[in-house]
């Protein structure tokens, strides 16, 4: 049998603290951050932002930036609308989630911009 990787990570060590399963992985380029918004279009997901303070990444609700896109298909004005909010707020986290409203809850969540980590 083989070994479990351990992914070190402690409440203590903030550069350590990951979100979603994505941030086990390299950050996203442009180009992976596109392929995700296709997939929640492709599955008719409604698309939303939300952003937050480093720091209240994990104990408090994240704010929303406007409403969610309901019924949005165009990938690239859900780009421009996460890359807005990035640039409004670039010291934050900015969180991408697709909403199933069959399933009545989120498809699937990504952080696709990290704010600075303050130690």
């Amino acid at each position: 049998m083989s070994e479990i990787q351990d992914y070190k990570s402690s409440l203590g060590d903030v550069s350590s603290r990951k979100f979603e399963t994505f941030s086990y992985l390299p950050p996203m380029d442009a180009a992976k951050i596109r392929k995700q918004v296709e997939y929640i279009v492709s599955n008719g997901w409604n698309p939303a932002i939300e952003h937050t303070e480093p720091e209240n990444a994990f104990d408090h609700y994240w704010y929303m930036w406007k409403l969610p896109m309901f019924g949005e298909t165009d990938v690239d004005r859900i780009l421009a609308e996460a890359e807005a909010c990035h640039k409004a707020h670039p010291n934050h986290h900015v969180r991408l989630i697709g909403y199933d409203n069959y399933k009545q809850s989120q498809g699937t969540a990504m952080v696709i911009y990290r704010g600075p980590i303050k130690a």
